[in-house]
């Protein structure tokens, strides 16, 4: 009992040294998930970088914490997975290539102490604060989740557990930023809910259909419920839900439940890859990607569009390889598949946020987009959404 005192106490005088960054244009209006998914526009994925960690051997149960890199300083781990160190130079170039929003995954186990509270490291958190004021001071819609170490911590606990833990986690981030501006959203966690487990032996198990909901629906209950209960602007913030898996068709079962919630159209579904079966079949440009990248389309619109929930693709395809190209494919460049794709999840009103690393899709050293043809494919759909 008194570690938990002692560690709320601390997020509370984290959170009075933060001077909340100025509003941005959007940022002091309340505003409800279908406002924002429209005006989140095109977003990119700040990937393999806040969320990187010491991952050797991290699916074996002899992994028991968090190793240290480097300095154990934020920066060391902001780069241990080969990203440059952010910019606000590399988020303003971001804004200018067409992109309105900017999803920074976190994994908050980074230089925390291992003594069972789960307390948020000061000066971790506060990069994180400093990313995310970079992409207010851009004026971008910012997401930002628990990334990676919700698999940690699900694998290694029972569902009441992990219930306690990410409570706590996200009571101290949600509290942390509960004065910023309404275009701060909080996404739950990443691709984990309903994820195996260790069993007896060490070893991971997949659990069965009916554990695994449970899990994922307890879990994302919990989240929204930690993050109203902080007040200030989190009481109406937009939050972002995550599916099972962040697997379509996992997510869009009867089984999968939203959340209740204390204020009325503030929820926001996440799902991965529209056409990741695709993928990895390598099916892409043929009938069947754009006949399956469609079905996948239409559970989400029957699922959640229809009631009004709309849907953040907090993952989406970048580039497409030749290897992963249909023999009879009827679209073969990877550009080309791109727009189809973003004009697929755009004009049914989703938010499709493009995964990226540090020298990937996006230069954060260039400030642009590497390929001009997909250039020209973010550009082109930034402005007709911008007219809508």
């Amino acid at each position: 009992m008194i570690k938990k005192i002692l560690s709320m106490v601390l997020v509370m005088a984290m959170a009075v040294t933060i001077t909340s960054c100025a509003d941005s244009k959007n940022g002091s209006k309340v505003q409800t998930a279908a406002e924002v998914a429209k005006n989140m526009g095109i977003g990119l994925n700040l990937g393999n970088t806040m969320e990187a960690y010491s991952a050797t051997n991290c699916e074996k149960i002899t992994y028991e914490w968090i190793p240290i890199v480097g300095s154990n300083t934020p920066k060391d781990y902001e780069k241990c997975w080969g990203a440059v160190e952010t910019t606000q130079e590399a988020i303003d170039g971001m804004k200018a290539e067409g992109f309105n929003t900017v999803r920074i995954p976190v994994f908050w186990g980074n230089m925390m102490e291992n003594d069972g509270t789960y307390t948020i490291n000061p000066d971790y958190i506060a990069r994180v604060k400093e990313i995310v004021d970079y992409c207010q001071n851009a004026d971008m819609y910012t997401v930002i989740n628990i990334h990676h170490f919700d698999e940690f911590i699900i694998r290694r606990n029972s569902t009441e557990k992990c219930k306690e833990i990410f409570t706590n986690l996200w009571t101290q981030i949600a509290e942390y930023f509960k004065d910023y501006p309404y275009t701060l959203v909080f996404e739950g966690f990443n691709e984990y809910l309903g994820g195996d487990q260790f069993d007896e032996s060490g070893e991971l198990k997949a659990l069965s259909k009916s554990d695994a909901y449970t899990l994922t629906n307890t879990l994302n209950q919990a989240f929204v419920d930690a993050v109203r209960a902080t007040g200030g602007k989190n009481a109406e913030r937009v939050l972002i839900v995550s599916g099972y898996w962040t697997n379509i068709d996992n997510t869009t079962s009867p089984e999968f439940v939203m959340p209740t919630d204390t204020v009325s159209d503030r929820l926001m579904v996440s799902v991965h890859y529209v056409d990741n079966a695709m993928y990895w079949m390598n099916q892409i440009g043929g009938q069947a990607w754009l006949d399956y990248t469609d079905s996948q389309i239409a559970l989400l619109n029957k699922a959640f569009t229809e009631k009004n929930i709309p849907v953040f693709l907090g993952e989406t395809s970048a580039r497409y390889p030749a290897s992963n190209f249909a023999s009879d494919a009827i679209h073969k460049d990877s550009s080309e598949c791109l727009k189809i794709v973003l004009d697929k999840l755009t004009d049914n009103g989703f938010v499709p946020v493009i995964w990226d690393v540090s020298d990937g899709f996006y230069s954060r050293t260039e400030g642009k987009i590497k390929v001009e043809f997909d250039r020209a494919v973010v550009k082109e759909i930034s402005e007709k959404l911008s007219k809508k």
